[in-house]
């Protein structure tokens, strides 16, 4: 029982931690852009190595995929006139977060929507001994789909699924003793992503 209070405080902390970079990516814009005519510039703060930089088109496919190289300040410039018409967004995944800056290209005419900005703060899963613990920041109570998969020969099979709404500080514990050795996924859906992770 020690164990679950001493990992809830961590979890109430880290989504303390969450709160707070929130609050500071509101009152600062973590890039800025340069719209010219043929050439949009595009800058990014803070970003560290092994960040990914990504194009999604409204489907979800991926034009472009860019491993952030060095730690400061990023700097590129792109020809978004190019695409077809439509609605696209740049997302920098970041360790804790996925920020998107939503766009429109009309007849070769890029415009960027601020207020359509967004960031995404991903799950928190870690194991440790025969605990899953999951926590997560969901500011504007979207809803958390959380399926735990036990690999059975070649296939997962579903053991367990739950759906938290109305909740913006997620914190969630489940216990493995008595389950079958094994391999296990667990697969988390909320704001039109899916994250994985293999135990």
């Amino acid at each position: 029982m020690k164990n679950v209070i001493k990992h809830l405080k961590k979890g109430i902390l880290l989504v303390t931690m969450l709160t707070t970079i929130y609050s500071f990516a509101n009152k600062s814009s973590f890039y800025s852009i340069k719209n010219d005519t043929k050439k949009t510039s595009l800058t990014l703060n803070n970003v560290k190595k092994g960040n990914i930089l990504s194009i999604i088109d409204i489907n979800g496919i991926i034009l472009y995929k860019e491993v952030i190289e060095n730690s400061g300040i990023y700097s590129k410039g792109f020809d978004l006139t190019y695409l077809p018409d439509g609605f696209y967004t740049f997302e920098l995944d970041k360790d804790l977060e996925i920020k998107t800056i939503p766009f429109t290209v009309n007849y070769n005419n890029v415009v960027f929507n601020k207020k359509e900005e967004k960031t995404i703060f991903k799950p928190y899963t870690r194991v440790k001994d025969d605990f899953v613990y999951i926590s997560k920041l969901a500011l504007n109570n979207d809803p958390l789909k959380i399926e735990i998969y036990f690999l059975n020969d070649y296939d997962y099979e579903l053991v367990y699924t739950e759906k938290v709404i109305n909740t913006k500080n997620i914190e969630k514990t489940y216990k493995l003793t008595g389950l079958k050795k094994g391999d296990y996924k667990i697969v988390i859906e909320t704001e039109g992503k899916t994250f994985t992770k293999n135990i």
